[in-house]
């Protein structure tokens, strides 16, 4: 490890040591905290011209505020933030736009959320008690470089960028990036790369030369596979790169990004046979102390997989975060609430009473509302959590699952009951994908379609068996929604399917990543409704 990786390490574990222990001192404050975050928040949001045209006052109570304001989604800023990002001012909230940040979706529907000087402080709060904990809990990660990962643009939203990058790091402040990017393994400047093949491609290569690497960082472990996957896929051009130091082919691409250059993973990769062996990864990456990733709800399985191919590593799961905000991040070995951050409120999933979070009990299920520093307020996120413990008064979180749901017919089938489905299948050494709503799934007919990833050498007669099985398996758990029986007793419905195949979860992936997805932020969700064309691979299938 060079010199400046060192001292990075060393001033900033000094810098973000403070935040831990601010996060630490004030776990018993839990609801006076959280009211002065709100205080913040109004006194911002009542100078804004869109806090004055609805009313906002400063000196609101909580109470007040909760009454005052409505529920919301994004449908209630798109309009705002659309004309924010044409003038270049500041409507939501009195706090300049450092950047805007798009999330997943298709690129019809990009939300840019607007990543405001107020937001950015809360989002700092949050990470560097994480990154705090960090170096305490895994002191050997402090020793290697780190890798956190890009969200990669798609290649035709890059020019609506405006040159910004999709940085994990740019949640730090100014001060703490500059000293987070000597630690860095991969340059930031990767992410200029002309596509986001080219910028997977030079990610990969930094990441194979670098024998120090101690920490990686992704958010869907599914991207994390696919970087080891691309990496053996790559193998033979990798080492051609990294033993010439020079790009070759891909040289006009890459943005003046220099070249790694190691003769060492040059032979590695030469010698490799491309298996996801641990045994591999560990000779390439003899120091990589922690791996951190999605590891709850859909995304366990995965994780578990990821895991696998880097026992090396110790694993720490992520939390709940969103490009609209943070809720929940590791801390002590919990997930408590980013109380230091945003103004927090929940639904309780049963009654749909609205809690502070000072209210909250063990075992409710509860849907997050968020008041950020972008402007938003009150807003609503799609995701359901179960109060599992406390951090002195600070609520701790465990991620089940979206809440939004499929309605093809009337089904009302939602992301919760998808993911009990599949937790609840015998699945014969495979693994689970997504529970797909098709517009046209059997017979040109709606209906759900499970995706499973098989072995590779997995033959067409256990393949399927398999599908009829885990097909009868889905049924018969869908059949316990009573609206579902009812509308496949209508014949509104086909009867469920399954398609299983060794590549699915990439199949899977080249889909979302068609449909405008954005790299890094595609993750596997329990249930997801596509429109339009069926994959030809599926339709076989289906038809048959």
């Amino acid at each position: 490890m060079g010199a400046g990786t060192t001292l990075g390490h060393h001033l900033l574990r000094l810098l973000v040591a403070p935040g831990r222990r601010r996060f630490e001192q004030h776990l018993g404050e839990l609801e006076s905290v959280q009211r002065a975050r709100l205080n913040r928040w109004l006194s911002a949001a009542a100078r804004s011209p869109e806090g004055q045209r609805r009313g906002v006052r400063a000196d609101w109570s909580w109470e007040e505020y909760a009454r005052q304001l409505p529920v919301t989604g994004w449908s209630d800023y798109a309009e705002a933030v659309q004309v924010q990002r044409e003038r270049k001012q500041s409507l939501l909230i009195d706090s300049p736009v450092m950047r805007y940040q798009p999330t997943s979706g298709s690129t019809s529907a990009v939300k840019w959320v607007p990543y405001t000087k107020m937001f950015l402080d809360e989002l700092d709060q949050v990470i560097t008690a994480w990154v705090g904990d960090l170096y305490r809990q895994f002191p050997d990660q402090g020793k290697g470089t780190h890798y956190w990962s890009l969200s990669w643009i798609p290649t035709e939203l890059r020019s609506q960028t405006a040159g910004d990058i999709n940085d994990d790091m740019k949640m730090l402040s100014w001060g703490k990036r500059l000293l987070a990017y000597l630690t860095q393994a991969a340059p930031q400047e990767i992410a200029l790369a002309k596509s986001s093949d080219d910028s997977l491609f030079a990610t990969i290569a930094y990441l194979a030369a670098d024998e120090a690497l101690g920490f990686i960082s992704v958010w869907s472990p599914t991207f994390g596979l696919g970087l080891l996957e691309q990496m053996s896929a790559w193998r033979l051009e990798l080492a051609d790169v990294l033993s010439s130091g020079q790009w070759g082919p891909r040289h006009a691409q890459m943005a003046g990004v220099p070249c790694p250059r190691s003769m060492r993973a040059a032979a590695l990769l030469r010698s490799w046979d491309g298996q996801l062996s641990p045994a591999f990864f560990e000779a390439l990456w003899p120091s990589l102390a922690v791996l951190s990733a999605w590891d709850t709800a859909a995304a366990t399985p995965w994780a578990r997989k990821l895991q696998g191919c880097l026992p090396q590593a110790h694993f720490q799961g992520k939390g709940l975060w969103a490009t609209e905000g943070v809720v929940t991040f590791p801390f002590q070995g919990r997930y408590p609430l980013a109380y230091l951050s945003h103004a927090f409120e929940f639904i309780d999933a049963q009654d749909g009473k609205v809690l502070a979070p000072w209210q909250l009990r063990q075992g409710q299920d509860v849907i997050p509302l968020l008041t950020t520093g972008s402007g938003l307020s009150r807003y609503q996120m799609s995701d359901v959590l179960r109060v599992d413990g406390a951090l002195g008064q600070v609520p701790s979180l465990t991620f089940l699952g979206r809440n939004d749901g499929v309605d093809l017919v009337g089904e009302k089938t939602s992301a919760t009951v998808a993911q009990q489905v599949q937790d609840g299948l015998a699945l014969q050494g495979a693994l689970p994908v997504t529970l797909l709503a098709l517009d046209e799934a059997r017979h040109r007919s709606p209906g759900y379609v499970l995706l499973v990833e098989c072995g590779e050498g997995t033959s067409a007669e256990t393949q399927a068996a398999m599908q009829s099985d885990l097909a009868s398996q889905v049924e018969k758990a869908l059949q316990a929604n009573f609206h579902y029986k009812l509308a496949r007793e209508l014949g509104q419905l086909q009867r469920a399917a399954c398609v299983a195949l060794p590549h699915m979860r990439a199949l899977y992936l080249d889909q979302c990543r068609e449909r405008g997805m954005i790299e890094g932020n595609i993750k596997i969700e329990p249930l997801r409704h596509w429109r339009g064309n069926v994959p030809q691979v599926l339709r076989q299938v289906l038809d048959a």
